[in-house]
């Protein structure tokens, strides 16, 4: 099946609408100011931490992902002046993987609204693409948002060995 194409706009529940494209350079700043404006609950959920801030090395990376090993998407508003980066989201890979891990971060006042859903099956559909064999996550246990998507989408839920708050979802792509 051809790939999603990208940029993507979609119509939240809410009726706003959005762009998902491919995360770029200049989307640096934006990216800095979305993990700013996180509120605690939202940055735990993400970061599996209470840290406020991110190194300045990871947005440099962030914003330029390694294509072999790696996949970013952003979500911006489509209307209103500034254009914040409302969302993101991305695997990773160690370098020799056949196996991606993903990550969602949609900032307070967007969660709710869809968007996890198209994200996660754009970043799916990357992954096989690009010829992994299994993609997984961290979620963390008290997530039912994510856990529900997850197990529509087909991956397995199971217990993290070593820590009982989280769950790990995983997904085979080869198929």
């Amino acid at each position: 099946a051809p790939l999603m194409p990208l940029p993507l706009s979609l119509t939240l529940r809410d009726g706003r609408r959005v762009t998902v494209r491919e995360i770029r350079p200049e989307d640096r700043d934006g990216l800095h100011a979305a993990v700013l404006s996180l509120s605690p609950d939202a940055r735990y959920t993400r970061f599996m931490s209470a840290v406020k801030d991110l190194p300045e090395h990871t947005y440099e990376a962030a914003t330029h992902p390694d294509r072999d090993r790696e996949f970013a998407l952003v979500v911006l508003p489509q209307e209103g002046e500034a254009r914040p980066v409302i969302a993101g989201a991305r695997y990773a890979s160690a370098p020799g993987s056949d196996s991606c891990e993903f990550a969602i971060t949609i900032v307070d006042g967007w969660q709710g609204q869809g968007l996890s859903g198209p994200l996660m099956s754009a970043l799916i559909e990357q992954a096989r693409a690009h010829g992994f064999r299994t993609m997984e996550g961290y979620v963390l246990s008290t997530n039912a948002p994510m856990r529900r998507l997850a197990r529509r989408l087909d991956f397995q839920d199971v217990a993290c060995p070593d820590d009982a708050t989280t769950r790990i979802v995983t997904l085979p792509l080869a198929g």
